[in-house]
């Protein structure tokens, strides 16, 4: 089954077209990249998938339920972290994971998913400080606990490395690839070209709002003669 069917989809915002006839597939247990640009649809596609955005025309699948008319159903089977995302600052990481869990269960499950989020999080005796001490990678990790620890079928991750130093960047790309080789679908966005080229099985180019490209990075390279996606993209879009 795939995870995540996108077919034709358009929007428009202020009156901009802001994507134009998007469309790819996210297959069961994989890591998928849309790439590209700030400003070329990303966040715009992140968000209609996440329902936060109304569909304007085109369809959306999520496993078996379809987009506008299951949207109640596909929230409780998707987790969506947006770049700007933030924590209650006055809270510390346990009872700020604690707060989101109260939203989806109840006594001991709820404790189950708090663990399950401390342990991704991986913060160590820093769970229990203060989220306004903590550093930008650390409120990243626990963020991105808080996305996975609800278990999820498809996870929806928008630039979630975004503006974190190179360790900080691999601990959470580490994060992604464990939950996903535990069976999670996950549709990641970045404008980090070469790091979605080693986080992702498959990945798609978008510009302008279109897609213009899709395949693992593999075959991009070798159908454009490339040694890395930046190449793929600059080629593609002087076409």
């Amino acid at each position: 089954m795939s995870a995540l069917v996108i077919d034709g989809i358009s929007k428009h915002l202020s009156g901009v077209k802001i994507l134009d006839n998007v469309s790819f597939e996210v297959q069961e247990g994989e890591i998928f990249g849309l790439i590209g640009p700030n400003g070329a649809g990303k966040t715009t596609t992140l968000r209609t998938i996440a329902t936060l955005l109304q569909l304007e025309s085109g369809q959306i699948r999520i496993f078996d339920q379809k987009l506008p008319e299951d949207a109640g159903e596909v929230r409780k089977i998707i987790s969506y972290l947006p770049e700007d995302a933030g924590a209650y600052k006055n809270m510390k990481g346990r009872e700020y994971l604690e707060f989101v869990a109260s939203f989806f269960s109840r006594g001991k499950e709820a404790g189950e998913m708090v663990q399950r989020g401390i342990e991704i999080a991986a913060l160590g005796d820093r769970i229990s400080d203060r989220v306004d001490t903590y550093s930008k990678g650390m409120m990243r990790r626990l963020l991105v606990g808080r996305a996975l620890m609800s278990k999820p079928q498809l996870a929806i991750l928008d630039e979630p490395s975004s503006g974190l130093d190179v360790i900080n960047a691999r601990q959470v790309r580490h994060i992604i690839r464990q939950a996903s080789d535990n069976g999670l679908s996950v549709l990641f966005s970045s404008h980090n070209m070469l790091e979605v080229e080693l986080m992702c099985q498959r990945i798609a180019l978008i510009h302008k709002g279109r897609i213009v490209a899709a395949g693992s990075p593999g075959e991009l390279k070798k159908s454009y003669g490339a040694e890395n996606i930046e190449e793929v993209f600059t080629q593609l879009v002087r076409i």
